[in-house]
């Protein structure tokens, strides 16, 4: 099996410790974070190491690396430790669950994460650093480019265009044929019907409460 170092001790590099390690020709041999991040010598039972020191002990010609980060400072800081592992010539891995739909031909980059129950249709173009979270679907012919995280039950129909570094909140719905230009907030449930700017944030109304308490509701 491939050895994999996981970047990253939180809950994204527990999840990526479970689903590499059930799913996928992974064998997840430790973790790796930022010098100041290391609290602990453990994870998962897995040993973790400094990341300036990861190189000597897990080296790039006989192990890939996966970082495993959240979309914080606006995928920001997913970016810049790509960039950092590639730097130390680390090959990337990508994870597709078993249980998501990917069609034939559908180009995906590495350090992709793509859980269970995504739909992603024909001549479809995802690119490097891209997180899918479960139930998405993503529409033919569209692209997402690097460094996006979509969220869960996003609808992005067909022929759109996903600019670098978005993030696509929950239930959130793209129409056909627009372009979400890079950096921008799409917030959860919010409907988009046209291009946006680069670094837009959009956020739908929430639902407000009901001037009528739950105690008076006769039929529940």
């Amino acid at each position: 099996m491939n050895k994999l170092v996981i970047f990253g001790a939180g809950d994204i590099g527990q999840l990526a410790h479970y689903y590499f390690s059930r799913d996928s020709d992974y064998q997840v041999v430790a973790f790796t974070v930022d010098p100041e991040y290391l609290n602990a010598k453990e994870f998962c039972g897995l040993p973790v190491v400094p990341f300036n020191e990861v190189a000597a002990h897990y080296p790039p010609g006989d192990h890939s690396m996966f970082v495993a980060l959240s979309y914080a400072k606006l995928n920001r800081l997913r970016k810049e430790r790509y960039a950092a592992a590639r730097g130390l010539g680390y090959q990337l891995a990508t994870y597709v669950s078993s249980k998501a739909t990917v069609c034939d031909g559908v180009q995906v980059g590495d350090n992709c994460f793509i859980l269970e129950d995504n739909t992603v249709q024909p001549f479809v173009k995802i690119g490097c650093n891209v997180t899918l979270w479960s139930g998405n679907h993503v529409g033919h012919h569209s692209t997402i480019s690097n460094h996006c995280f979509i969220a869960s039950h996003v609808v992005i129909s067909g022929g759109v265009t996903i600019e670098e570094a978005c993030f696509i909140g929950v239930n959130a719905t793209l129409r056909d044929h627009i372009t979400i230009g890079a950096r921008c907030v799409i917030g959860a449930g919010t409907l988009i019907l046209g291009d946006t700017e680069p670094e837009g944030v959009y956020i739908g109304t929430a639902t407000e409460r009901s001037a009528v308490p739950s105690s008076r509701l006769r039929r529940i």
